[in-house]
């Protein structure tokens, strides 16, 4: 299981590079009315008195990230059960640097912005996130001279990492509630949670109160995503049979759909950034500064002090074989915060118009790009004379 998450997890990691670029390519070249019509096409659905009709982009953005989200949680579910963060002293080292990456990525855009408009603030979160794909698709380019310990140290961290921005996102990035709306959604979760007291395992049957979930969330004012998260806990990881149970055969399912096509096409329609009205006023105002520094300044000090000091304190140990420039390195790479960061941007901004726009995304673009840039040559100079690592461990 582990073998197959990191290696799906590197691959999506480069399809996502090469969505990037395609998408800022379009998005500069004369075919860029058609992608911008793209991102805006309208789809709707109605069912009764019921009507949902968005822009593609915002399908993507609230419906397809809702099952990565969906996704996370699943994976969380099971790590914690019975996976890497299971056990304390496993859970411990990338557990404290998660909230280094969090909190000083914060700090510096505070700092960066505390004499602006309170508005600008709302942003503080965006440097805080970690690209899981991204960042091991990067890792992956090393090759096998990486120690095992070391992908496990960044993959662990960016799932805490997930499950931060999750929490952020539910805390922060909510607007006006609908009581009706919640009401009909805290009865989808009382039948979630009771179907799974009663041992049900069909998948089927969760996904149709999934769907009434999602709506209600959707139309409630908190991020439709977050029903994906509470979808997911309530599948059942442990069944009487001996056959595979509910959440893994759905992680297992999923996985692909959510590496190689919604990820991509996520970063597809929200990387795509018009440079021509981009000036570097623009870029260097406060809150793309905040972002481009909370990224590649703030996440990596975060990560790395965090991870030194409790170290030192004897409290963990550094991954297996790996020494402090890897460890360094790996924290550099953190930095990448890519199609998180643009999502919790756009949950940040929404409806804000070009003030909070490209500049706010080509800052997110140019500190993941960075980040992702000085990591891999670190990691190359620390590992180079390392031989071949083992394999990594089945889970």
């Amino acid at each position: 299981m582990l073998k197959e998450f990191i290696k799906l997890e590197s691959a999506s990691g480069i399809l996502l590079i090469g969505a990037m670029v395609l998408a800022m390519s379009l998005a500069n070249s004369p075919l860029s009315g058609f992608y911008y019509d793209f991102q805006h096409l309208n789809a709707g659905v109605r069912i009764g008195d019921l009507a949902l009709e968005k822009s593609l982009l915002h399908w993507i953005n609230d419906g397809l990230m809702a099952v990565f989200f969906m996704l996370v949680g699943l994976e969380l579910k099971r790590e914690v059960m019975e996976g890497q963060l299971s056990n304390l002293s496993q859970v411990s080292l990338p557990g404290i640097a998660a909230v280094g990456g969090m909190v000083v990525p914060a700090l510096v855009f505070y700092v960066v912005n505390m004499n602006g408009p309170e508005v600008d603030m709302r942003g503080w979160a965006i440097p805080t996130a970690t690209d899981i794909a991204f960042a091991l698709g990067i890792l992956s380019l090393l090759g096998p001279r990486v120690p095992p310990s070391l992908k496990l140290f960044l993959m662990a961290l960016a799932i805490m990492d997930d499950l931060g921005a999750i929490i952020v996102i539910a805390l922060f990035y909510t607007v006006d509630l609908s009581v009706t709306s919640l009401t009909v959604a805290g009865l989808a979760i009382a039948t979630l949670v009771l179907m799974n007291r009663l041992g049900v395992v069909r998948i089927a049957a969760y996904m149709l109160v999934g769907a009434v979930l999602w709506i209600s969330v959707l139309k409630s004012g908190v991020h439709a995503t977050l029903a994906g998260v509470i979808l997911a806990l309530a599948i059942p990881l442990h069944t009487k049979s001996k056959e595979e149970t509910p959440l893994k055969v759905l992680e297992h399912s999923l996985h692909p759909w959510v590496a190689f096509m919604i990820l991509p096409l996520f970063a597809f329609v929200n990387a795509g950034v018009d440079l021509s009205g981009i000036s570097l006023e623009k870029l260097f105002a406060s809150v793309p500064l905040g972002i481009l520094l909370g990224l590649f300044v703030g996440k990596q000090l975060g990560v790395f002090i965090f991870s030194w000091v409790w170290i030192k304190l004897g409290l963990a140990r550094k991954p297996d074989q790996a020494g402090w420039l890897m460890l360094y390195g790996v924290s550099v790479l953190t930095g990448i915060g890519f199609t998180m960061s643009l999502f919790i941007n756009s949950l940040a901004y929404e409806g804000m118009g070009e003030l909070y726009g490209s500049a706010d995304r080509l800052a997110v673009l140019l500190g993941s790009v960075a980040s992702a840039v000085v990591g891999y040559l670190i990691l190359r100079i620390a590992i180079r004379n390392r031989p071949i690592a083992d394999s990594l461990p089945e889970e």
